[in-house]
């Protein structure tokens, strides 16, 4: 081996080696940006490696539990600088308590549309920012089997209202999807902000109108009541899964990540919905948003470069991720086109109600949904009048001011 050859080698192995120790200490490095996130196993991995891509020194914490992880931290007086929550309720508390930091200037707020912002105009404080963002008032479908344009049997419908950390939301998902089609997207924000009683006849009826399609079929409603919304341990997602027959789910863009390999069809809800067919309205959306609780320059540069078009170019190319920024492409499949268009597109959207509300009123709303299915099981009165004025009373010890909630819904 000639000398020149040795040192060829040995250069490559510093670059190499350099790359590999540049790469790691991005976590290990003394002072990291500390985030907590939703995100574990795959996910944590896909999102760690667009954390290292940004190349500020973090210190990720995924947890299905983050709600209460992030209140343990909080209440002990160390918080993360960053942290990632599936919605804004809990945000828009900590918002009020002076906790947060406004995001001002920190990255191209223009490429994010109504309704993600939490600001309505440019001299308002921002205090969150979608970094994923997923799109619901959809109907999945196994191919072959695409539904008509006429309201589903209970027996068609797979169903799931368990999840680790908050069981029933996947009910709350109906309820809101109904009144949002019913009543429209004024009415929905109203409900949403707490404008609109829950004893009136917009939340009413659409609850009603669930509870008749539970009521057609105890047994389904039973099963629903006891199963995972991703279905077994496999996480096959309950489309799939084929334990009762259904063959169509109401449920979000993330439930492509419970599917595998299988494809799935989609199309909007409305038609689908019981009570129904109703026309198109809007679109109810969710997202996974942070928010700053430090002023540290590196948390600063880090949750700014997450939201850039670059970095959330870089966390869309996962499959399963969409996002709320307007600059970012739309994904080449089958259904990647149409969920980033209704995403980011012309039409009218509106966040996920209970996402929006506070955390006592959202645990109430789903808590409710569980009673409603289990007394669909057992064939006993539903009593939707007691459980909405239970609803209204949790939502009336609620505090008023809630800082960056002035607007649920886009404009039409």
């Amino acid at each position: 081996m000639t000398r020149r050859f040795r040192l060829l080698v040995l250069l490559v192995v510093l670059v190499v080696t350099g790359s590999l120790v540049a790469l790691w200490t991005q976590r290990d490095e003394p002072d990291p940006v500390t985030i907590l996130g939703p995100w574990t196993d795959a996910q944590e991995r896909q999102f760690e490696e667009v954390l290292r891509g940004l190349g500020v020194p973090f210190d990720y914490q995924g947890t299905a539990a983050q709600r209460e992880v992030l209140l343990s931290q909080v209440q002990s007086g160390d918080p993360p600088d960053i942290a990632i929550m599936p919605g804004v309720g809990e945000l828009a508390e900590y918002a009020d308590q002076e906790r947060l930091k406004p995001l001002n200037g920190l990255y191209d707020a223009s490429e994010y549309g109504a309704p993600w912002s939490s600001a309505d105009d440019a001299s308002e404080d921002v205090y969150w920012v979608p970094v994923k963002a997923d799109l619901k008032s959809i109907v999945w479908y196994r191919h072959g089997n695409e539904p008509s344009g006429t309201p589903a049997p209970m027996e068609s419908w797979c169903i799931g209202m368990g999840d680790d950390g908050a069981s029933g939301w996947p009910g709350s998902d109906w309820i809101e999807d109904l009144v949002l089609q019913r009543a429209g997207p004024e009415t929905y924000g109203e409900w949403v902000l707490g404008l609109e009683p829950w004893t009136e006849k917009p939340v009413r009826t659409a609850w009603r109108a669930w509870g008749r399609l539970l009521q057609q079929n105890p047994g389904a409603a039973e099963h629903a009541l006891l199963t995972d919304h991703r279905s077994d341990a496999d996480r096959d997602g309950l489309l799939f899964a084929n334990e009762s027959g259904c063959t169509l789910e109401h449920q979000g863009s993330f439930a492509r990540a419970f599917y595998g390999d299988r494809h799935a069809g989609l199309t909007d809800s409305a038609k689908l919905l019981p009570g129904g067919p109703y026309r198109l309205r809007a679109h109810e959306v969710t997202g996974d948003f942070a928010a700053l609780f430090s002023d540290r320059p590196r948390a600063r540069e880090l949750i700014g470069k997450l939201a850039s078009q670059e970095g959330q170019r870089a966390w869309a190319r996962f499959g399963d991720v969409f996002s709320a920024n307007r600059e970012v492409p739309p994904k080449h499949t089958d259904t990647g086109a149409d969920i980033a268009e209704r995403l980011t597109g012309s039409g009218v959207r509106c966040l996920d109600a209970s996402d929006v509300m506070a955390p006592a009123l959202r645990d109430a709303f789903y808590e409710a949904t569980l009673l409603t299915m289990a007394r669909a099981a057992e064939g006993t009165d539903l009593d939707i009048p007691g459980l909405l004025s239970d609803l209204q009373r949790v939502q009336e010890a609620q505090p008023r001011a809630r800082a960056g909630l002035e607007r649920v819904c886009s404009g039409p």
